[in-house]
């Protein structure tokens, strides 16, 4: 028994002191004449191995406050200012066109990447825009107009796209402004 055990912590030390990583090149299973080689090794970046990766990412990735609260307040499904499909909205953004104002045709919750489809006509065009909540663009939402009788039977609305009618009706011919 103690001859087997010094073999055995002999050859386990030699592994953890080798500093050589041993790479065996397998043949490929189904033939013999085909060689797999193994992936070169890549060390991470210098900034990776220090640990300052990390913070940079999450500055940039996770929402502000003041969008935390708006995504709860707006997109959450127990909120009871919670937008709804068939609502208009108006939207203040960073860029061009700085404000829109559009009937609400969908909504999809994704938690930080939600997002919405607004549509208004303008100048006899139909016009939709996917606004993603979290955008840093996105300063304010407001809404300006619940759907009538509380919600629409749907959740998507995109047949309001090819009948206008329903979408007039909809928006009874309010402009919506914002402040």
């Amino acid at each position: 028994m103690l001859p087997n055990l010094f073999k055995w912590t002999a050859s386990s030390s030699t592994r953890l002191m080798s500093t050589t990583v041993q790479t065996v090149i397998k043949p490929y299973p189904f033939s013999k004449t085909a060689i797999i080689h193994p992936e070169p090794y890549v060390p991470p970046p210098a900034p990776l191995v220090q640990g300052k990766g990390l913070m940079p990412y999450l500055q940039k990735n996770l929402t502000t406050p003041e969008k935390q609260t708006m995504l709860r307040e707006l997109f959450g499904r127990h909120s009871t200012k919670r937008i709804y499909p068939g609502s208009i909205v108006g939207v203040m953004l960073e860029h061009a066109p700085f404000s829109f104002t559009g009937v609400v045709l969908a909504i999809r919750r994704r938690g930080i990447d939600t997002s919405m489809v607004l549509r208004n006509v303008i100048q006899r065009t139909g016009v939709e825009m996917q606004l993603f909540v979290n955008s840093p663009h996105v300063k304010n939402i407001k809404v300006i107009q619940k759907p009538p009788k509380g919600r629409m039977k749907r959740a998507k609305l995109y047949y309001l796209r090819y009948s206008p009618e329903k979408m007039g009706a909809l928006a009874g011919s309010k402009k919506g402004t914002i402040v």
